[in-house]
């Protein structure tokens, strides 16, 4: 076999395929490359600006000096100067106290913040230093630099009495904190030893107590929990307020208030909002309507000032009855124009019981 001839079975493929194929993979193998040396030229880019390379010497040593002392700053603020004597608090002015144990709460304030600096304020210092009082809900800290610190603490608003300690709207005993008008009372089952109530239906009647609008607040007389209706808030003056659960509490008691103003709910003895979507008010005084006669007999009912008449028809049979002797007139004759006398029977003399015959 000569070396011109093909191979028996295989065909050689043309020329043009593959000079096509060639070109294809010299393309891929260029893009390839052309995509690894933008890589390769971002990387170097990247580096030379977290180096500081891409910058000229002299800029290099400046940024470098700027971010060391920035380094110094805030290591010497870390470690020295937030807890430096030069800002520590000299100056406590604590305000929003009002109950009995002021004095005491006051004290501790500025005992704990003595302790600190007005760079570096401790909430929680604060708090565990006035842990012992329940009255107080909360503190609001300002730091007057460089010496000073105001607290203000926020004091729980009692919301009703539970036996004679007020309580919170969140089952907190205020024991010490002065009670200002009159608040609703509730029934706690179990002893008040701690700082919260520990009845469950307690606990759900001061949060009610809790949620009352203002205006409302002054005429809350009683709060209690009943076997069928739930949690029953009693008004003075006014009617029982059903709310059912603790749920949806602002709810109910915009509902409460929509209901109260409405003239037309005046009277009523108690409203349900257990559904503060379709309130109700029950109780409500029945209207006084004047007598009204039947519909049966409204057409027979005589004027006033005419004499009663009997009526013509039989109750029985609804038929008319026949006319009564005092009723029939007496016929007129045509030529007198005067009453006829009635005709009287004849009388049969013999007593045979027949008519007897007219005269001669």
């Amino acid at each position: 076999m000569s070396g011109g001839q093909a191979v028996a079975g295989r065909r050689p493929p043309p020329k043009g395929a593959r000079g096509k194929s060639a070109s294809g993979k010299g393309g891929r193998g260029r893009a390839a490359r052309a995509r690894a040396m933008r890589m390769g030229t971002l990387r170097a880019f990247v580096f030379r600006a977290l180096t500081l390379r891409a910058l000229p010497p002299p800029l290099r040593r400046r940024v470098l000096v700027v971010l060391g002392a920035c380094l110094v700053l805030a290591a010497a603020f870390q470690f020295w100067l937030r807890d430096s004597p030069l800002v520590a608090v000299e100056d406590v002015k604590v305000t929003g106290l009002t109950t009995k144990d002021a004095p005491h709460v006051r004290a501790a304030l500025a005992s704990a913040a003595h302790t600190m600096t007005t760079l570096h304020v401790d909430h929680a210092g604060l708090e565990g230093a006035i842990a012992a009082y329940p009255v107080v809900k909360a503190l609001e800290v300002n730091a007057d630099f460089p010496h000073g610190l105001q607290i203000h603490v926020v004091e729980h608003r009692p919301a009703a009495l539970v036996g004679s300690l007020p309580v919170a709207g969140d089952g907190t005993i205020l024991r010490g904190l002065p009670v200002e008008g009159r608040l609703p009372e509730i029934d706690a089952g179990a002893k008040l030893d701690g700082d919260r109530l520990s009845d469950p239906a307690a606990l759900h009647a001061a949060r009610v107590a809790g949620g009352a609008p203002a205006p409302l607040r002054g005429r809350l007389e009683r709060i209690e929990v009943r076997a069928e209706e739930g949690i029953v808030v009693e008004l003075r003056d006014g009617p029982e307020l059903i709310f059912g659960d603790g749920r949806r509490l602002r709810a109910k008691w915009i509902a409460a208030v929509r209901i109260l103003a409405d003239p037309k709910t005046a009277g009523a003895s108690y409203i349900d909002v257990r559904l503060p979507g379709r309130p109700a008010a029950g109780g409500l005084p029945a209207e006084t309507l004047a007598p009204v006669a039947p519909a049966s007999s409204a057409e027979l009912a005589a004027p006033t000032g005419t004499p009663p008449t009997t009526s013509s028809v039989d109750p029985a049979t609804e038929e008319l009855a026949p006319p009564t002797a005092e009723a029939t007139p007496p016929p007129v004759s045509d030529a007198t124009a005067e009453p006829v006398p009635p005709a009287t029977a004849p009388i049969d003399p013999s007593g045979a019981g027949g008519a007897s015959p007219p005269p001669g």
